[in-house]
């Protein structure tokens, strides 16, 4: 991710590899890390069983909170498309008993529909 996308907040992909050493006390057995996305410091984690969210807080990062939302649980979600002069995308997800979506934005340079494309492959099975 460069310098101006962090600043800008927007996501990237990241490593598979790297989730799966930095999150490995968090995963079920069985349970493998598809793809992810870090967002400055927080991360969109796609699993086969599960989307997690994390969110690390404070100056340092030390405290983090990690939300573990199973696919059936989301009811719908959206992408926007990057625009000529808006450079990033964004991605809203509903959960059921939340009446407010997840949203996460994402730079121009990232395929939103590959991460859509991840998402559905989950949640319409």
């Amino acid at each position: 991710m460069g310098l101006f996308d962090a600043l800008m907040g927007n996501a990237s992909e990241i490593s598979v590899a790297e989730v799966n050493r930095e999150f490995a006390a968090i995963m079920a057995p069985e349970e493998r890390v598809e793809k992810a996305y870090k967002l400055i410091r927080d991360l969109l984690i796609f699993t086969n069983r599960r989307l997690i969210l994390v969110d690390k807080q404070g100056v340092t990062g030390k405290k983090v909170e990690v939300h573990s939302i199973p696919y059936r649980s989301i009811t719908h979600f959206s992408v926007e498309t990057a625009g000529n002069f808006d450079l990033e995308s964004e991605l809203k997800i509903w959960v059921s008993g939340k009446a407010e979506p997840f949203e996460k934005t994402f730079s121009k340079g990232l395929n939103i529909y590959e991460v859509q494309s991840v998402l559905a492959s989950y949640v319409l099975k």
